[in-house]
C-alpha cells in the first residue's frame, strides 16, 4: 500500500513529496523543494523515523522551486535521479533562475535517466506511470499511482492551473495537456499538485474556472 506525506518548502511555498510503500520502505521523493539546513532535516528526520529507503528522486518539472534540493537528495541517498529531458536546459540554468529572485542555489546534478511515458518504475509492488503533460514547462510529466494517485506537479491545481508566463510555458498547450492526459483519468483520482492543496479530477472538471 502507497502512502504519502507532503512538505512545504522554500520561499515559493513548494510541496515536496515522499512517497513509500508501507511493507517494503522503498520510497520516492518528488520534486525536492528543501531549500534550507533546518528543511533538509525535516526530510532526514522523517525519512528516519519511517524507517525509508529513497529508491528514486523525480523532478516533474524543472524550474527552481522544485529542484532546490536536488544536489542534497541526490547526495545523501544516491538514488537514481529522474527528471524531464526537455526540461534540461531549466536544471542547467538553476543559477541564473535564483539570481533572477535574488536568491543562490546549489547547482543540481545531471539525471540518471529521463522521464518518459513508456517508462515503468516500481517501490514494492507499486507501479508508477508517467504522462506528459508540457505547457507549464516545455517537458513536465505527472506521476501516476496505480491506487487513484495523481501528483501533478504545477500542471493542475485546486481550482487553478499553471502559470504559463515563466521559461517555456505556453497556455494552449497547458490546457490541451489538461484535457487530453489528465481529464481521461477517473473522476475519483486524488490529485495532489505543486502548491496548495490536494483535489480530485471529478472536482476539477466540474469546478475549476479555467477549465470549464
Amino acid at each position: 500500500m502507497i502512502e504519502l506525506k507532503k512538505f512545504v518548502f522554500n520561499p515559493f511555498q513548494e510541496n515536496t513529496y515522499l512517497v513509500w510503500d508501507n511493507i517494503s520502505k522503498e520510497s520516492i521523493i518528488v520534486d525536492p523543494g528543501c531549500y534550507s539546513n533546518s528543511e533538509e532535516e525535516i526530510v532526514t528526520n522523517f525519512i528516519i523515523q519511517k524507517n525509508l529507503s529513497i529508491k528514486y528522486l523525480l523532478n516533474t518539472h524543472c524550474h527552481i522551486d522544485h529542484i532546490f534540493g536536488n544536489a542534497f537528495i541526490k547526495n545523501k541517498y544516491d538514488c537514481e535521479f529522474f527528471a524531464p529531458e526537455l526540461d534540461l536546459p531549466l536544471l542547467n540554468k538553476l543559477n541564473e533562475q535564483a539570481k533572477l529572485f535574488g536568491i543562490t542555489a546549489t547547482k543540481s546534478p545531471q539525471p540518471d535517466n529521463f522521464l518518459t511515458e513508456d517508462l515503468k518504475l516500481k517501490i514494492g509492488n507499486n507501479n508508477l506511470t508517467f504522462l506528459f503533460t508540457p505547457g507549464h514547462s516545455p517537458g513536465e510529466y505527472c506521476i501516476l499511482f496505480e491506487n487513484n494517485i495523481c501528483l501533478s506537479g504545477d500542471v493542475l491545481f485546486l481550482e487553478g492551473i499553471g502559470r504559463t508566463d515563466l521559461w517555456g510555458g505556453d497556455y494552449y498547450t497547458l490546457i490541451n495537456s489538461i484535457h487530453s492526459k489528465l481529464f481521461i483519468l477517473d473522476d475519483e483520482t486524488h490529485v495532489f499538485p505543486g502548491h496548495g492543496d490536494p483535489t480530485t479530477i471529478g472536482y476539477e472538471k466540474i469546478n475549476n474556472p479555467f477549465l470549464k
